[in-house]
């Protein structure tokens, strides 16, 4: 079972089954799809296999997800979590998104602190890296506000709707091991 994570405001905890109408009400959102490198989503049958996805990453050690819930309101607000998370060798991607109606709030600093912790301390990670599009501004700033570090960039490397698109690359390290 994923751990729960507590924030001032946050609660993440693991996606259900029951959660599925959520993430299908912000990825049937072009404006959330157009800088996270997949199609919008048209069925709620996609949203339901992601969260079965996010339920085998986890059980095979290959990535952690939560969902962001709102400590004074009950439901599904976005997910957060690592993707091509390597234990062996200590490292991790960072990946979140949230229903544009909670944009620009603070919440996914706030997460993303909670996680970023998270990892370094209970998973051992030596390294979180982020893989952000260009053009998403509000990303950029949130993982150049938090302390990541921007490596460079990385061309062509996303294709979104038959288009090519350029990433930032970041990371940030864990402070106990430097």
């Amino acid at each position: 079972m994923i751990p729960t994570l507590h924030t001032d405001r946050l609660i993440l905890r693991e996606i259900t089954p029951e959660d599925a109408q959520s993430i299908f009400s912000y990825f049937s959102n072009d404006t959330v799809t157009q800088h996270y490198g997949m199609k919008t989503f048209e069925r709620i049958e996609e949203a339901e296999r992601l969260v079965v996805a996010f339920a085998t990453s986890y059980k095979e050690k290959r990535g952690i997800r939560w969902a962001i819930e709102r400590k004074s309101q009950q439901g599904l607000i976005g997910t957060i979590g690592f993707n091509l998370w390597s234990s062996a060798h200590r490292r991790a991607e960072v990946g979140y998104e949230l229903h544009p109606d909670f944009w620009r709030k603070g919440y996914s600093l706030e997460a993303l602190k909670a996680v970023v912790e998270f990892g370094f301390k209970e998973l051992q990670l030596t390294r979180i890296g982020a893989v952000v599009y260009i053009e998403n501004e509000a990303s950029n700033q949130l993982l150049h506000k938090f302390g990541f570090e921007k490596e460079g960039i990385l061309k062509q490397y996303m294709v979104q709707n038959n288009k090519a698109h350029d990433v930032n690359i970041y990371a940030k390290f864990n402070p106990n091991l430097t």
